[in-house]
């Protein structure tokens, strides 16, 4: 059996998603199995305790499954979690415990005050992608302005949580307005140092296919901008 070499250096590039367990790519804006699995792995050992609070679809949570990581699950849409809770129902032997909770990232009661060893999530990017009609605080709606002010809650929410001395991770790029591009990767990260995280890493992940699509493919010769190729991975730590 090959052994999984992990990334040692901040620019990823994953050209083959991966599509092992029951991981698809059919969720719309899901990330990488490889990105969690990678980050699981650096940052936390066997029963440690991952939590997810835009679990979507369950990537980062199969993974956690598969690595014999504990982990909790949070969606506002309860739609991504019957996605998640169908796709971790496969057998796999270890005692690796998933919990899957409907809730608002920005008050996660049922978890207790410094509780959590790692957080590995995913993000909408504002309202790029919509993941509700009009769901009531589903951060995917938000335009630019508003989701700051709304992911100013969940930072400080996700700081109590995590065990002082652990990290946070999460993935975001940034958009485009106009032509211009938005920095919501960088605001975004600079809310959570606001709020008293401290930046240990920043992850360049390449983006595949951002030009092979039919849309891009009619429009690319008259653009007047660059395609955004990359996203990134900020760790922080409490």
């Amino acid at each position: 059996m090959k052994t999984y070499e992990l990334q040692n250096t901040t620019i990823w590039s994953f050209p083959d998603r991966g599509n092992w367990a029951t991981h698809k790519g059919d969720y719309r804006g899901n990330w990488s199995p490889h990105i969690p699995k990678n980050l699981i792995l650096k940052y936390t050992k066997q029963n440690d305790l991952i939590l997810d609070c835009f679990a979507g679809s369950g990537t980062t949570l199969i993974e956690a499954k598969l690595l014999n990581r504990n982990a909790i699950g949070i969606d506002i849409n309860n739609d991504a979690l019957n996605i998640s809770k169908e796709r971790l129902h496969f057998d796999c032997h270890n005692s690796a415990k998933i919990e899957l909770y409907q809730c608002d990232a920005k008050k996660m009661t049922m978890i207790k005050d410094n509780s959590i060893d790692f957080i590995c999530t995913h993000p909408p990017y504002a309202n790029i992608i919509k993941y509700s009609k009009n769901l009531e605080n589903d951060l995917s709606l938000l335009d630019y302005k508003d989701f700051l002010l709304h992911i100013d809650k969940v930072s400080k929410e996700l700081y109590r949580v995590l065990k002082q001395g652990h990290n946070c991770s999460f993935m975001i790029g940034d958009i485009r307005k106009n032509g211009n591009v938005i920095p919501l990767a960088f605001n975004t990260m600079q809310v959570f140092l606001n709020n008293g995280f401290i930046l240990k890493e920043i992850i360049i992940k390449e983006q595949h296919n951002c030009g092979s699509t039919k849309y891009w493919q009619d429009k690319i010769r008259n653009l007047n901008f660059y395609l955004l190729a990359h996203e990134y991975i900020f760790i922080l730590s409490k």
